[in-house]
């Protein structure tokens, strides 16, 4: 059988009547990998360096080892940063904001909505920020921890 949506499995858990049967039934389709393995999948799916990932972030190297080594768990805002230096689309960006338990980019928020505009654009991080100076909300919080 083929990879369920989460519709599908959101509608069998509404439907379920024992959590054991369909966690059994439908384990493959769990999230399983840590942040820091998709990370690595990511890099390397990408061609990628850690140093390419440092620049188009601009977020400080020690802190992107540190995330890569799965040490930090970094704020929203450092993993679409993490987006912009991975240069990941859309939807890779949602995944990866998923896998760490933050809340996806959302159309309806404004600030959320000019980021995946410049997500499915391609820009760099740099023409997101100016996007978010230019309608009056925080750039993205890349400060050095």
């Amino acid at each position: 059988m083929g990879e369920k949506s989460t519709d599908e499995l959101r509608h069998e858990i509404k439907h379920a009547t024992d959590m054991e049967d369909y966690l059994s039934r439908n384990r493959e389709h769990m999230l399983k990998e840590s942040l820091s393995e998709h990370l690595h999948m990511l890099l390397s799916r990408k061609n990628l360096r850690r140093a390419d990932v440092i620049r188009g972030s601009l977020l400080g190297r020690a802190y992107v080892y540190r995330i890569f080594a799965g040490d930090k768990i970094p704020s929203r805002d450092k993993l679409i940063a993490l987006a912009f230096g991975l240069q990941l689309s859309e939807e890779e960006t949602q995944k990866m904001l998923k896998l760490s338990g933050s809340r996806e980019l959302y159309a309806r928020d404004e600030r959320d909505a000019l980021i995946l505009f410049a997500l499915q654009r391609d820009m760099t991080i740099m023409d997101v920020n100016e996007l978010l100076i230019d309608h009056a909300f925080p750039v993205l919080d890349t400060a050095k921890e």
